[in-house]
């Protein structure tokens, strides 16, 4: 395979320039504009900074002993370092008064509790942080630079470049979404549902699981629904689903509601019968048929809009092909 067919490739493409610019921004980040640190914390200071530091601190305290909210913020903002400088202060107070010193300690202590007797080490957290930051980037280039190898040899194993413009199942089922007509139930009588959306499975997505939010006008949080796979049947690939599963969470009420949605040959079978049972209420599925979901407050109807077997070695009818679901929420009537 050449070299420039495989640079055709978006997904090459878009990984290279993902390298690119990681290597652009680590040199932009750590040489033409480093990182620079203001108005930050006395915990990121040098030992004898913070020691400096607590000092002030002390000395602050004696002219305003009335003032302990500053002394324990001053205290706190030395981090897990304050009781090993604390500890040094005392036992070389120079020109301060070991009773200064003390009265400080004994504030700190009538608030957060004793001051341990071993003194914690101390922590460089500016080195720790950039050897963070180091290991974070590196892993990062890494990370894009398998990726990138993964693709660039899986077409060389194949004898081609990776493909392009091929359409997945999940794909299909955006565009089948956005093709189907919603109902317009304010025209049918009914009340317009605070959420209507279009979900379809398409034989191939076997990733399928799909959630979504359900807000009030005002963008009050009510809960969540959603629909996945629930079961499949046979062996190979794609999986082959012969029931999916709608459920209704609500704030509300501490059960989610769930109903299991089945081909004609998974309702009529025993074994996935009793498999499924435990995941909610079973119910077989039926062309332009209509399921609904209630919880403490939330009423959910699903409208099967279009439905079509799979076909092969597998039973008639026992697994989906494609399978369009209309969601509409309520809120429930009192």
């Amino acid at each position: 395979m050449r070299l420039t067919a495989l640079l055709k490739s978006p997904l090459v493409v878009g990984i290279l320039a993902g390298i690119l610019g990681l290597v652009l921004g680590l040199v932009y980040a750590w040489y033409v504009d480093p990182l620079k640190v203001t108005d930050t914390t006395p915990e990121l200071l040098r030992a004898d900074l913070q020691e400096d530091y607590l000092r002030m601190a002390i000395d602050s305290f004696i002219l305003d002993p009335q003032n302990t909210n500053a002394a324990i913020d001053r205290w706190m903002n030395l981090g897990p370092n304050a009781p090993v400088l604390l500890a040094k202060i005392q036992a070389n107070p120079g020109t301060q008064d070991p009773g200064a010193i003390l009265a400080y300690r004994t504030v700190i202590e009538s608030v957060l509790g004793p001051i341990g007797a071993e003194p914690i080490q101390p922590v460089s957290t500016t080195s720790t942080f950039n050897v963070i930051l180091i290991g974070a980037a590196v892993l990062a280039v890494a990370a894009v630079a398998v990726v990138g190898a993964f693709v660039f040899f899986r077409g060389i194993l194949r004898g081609r470049a990776p493909r392009t413009g091929e359409v997945s199942a999940a794909m299909q089922a955006q565009e089948i979404n956005r093709s189907v007509e919603r109902t317009d139930f304010q025209a049918l009588g009914l009340q317009t549902p605070i959420t209507q959306t279009m979900t379809t499975y398409v034989l191939g997505d076997d990733l399928y699981d799909e959630s979504f939010s359900i807000d009030s006008p005002a963008g009050e949080f009510l809960g969540e629904y959603g629909v996945g796979v629930s079961e499949t049947i046979g062996v190979g690939e794609p999986k082959k689903v012969t029931a999916i599963e709608i459920w209704l969470f609500d704030k509300n009420d501490i059960k989610t509601a769930t109903k299991v949605l089945m081909s004609p040959h998974a309702f009529n079978d025993p074994a996935i019968r009793s498999r499924l049972e435990a995941k909610g209420e079973l119910v077989p599925i039926q062309p332009q048929g209509q399921i609904v979901l209630e919880t403490a407050t939330l009423q959910l109807l699903a409208t099967v809009v279009d439905l079509e077997y799979g076909q092969g070695a597998m039973p008639v009818n026992s697994f989906f092909e494609r399978i369009t679901l209309e969601l509409a929420i309520w809120p429930k009537q009192k």
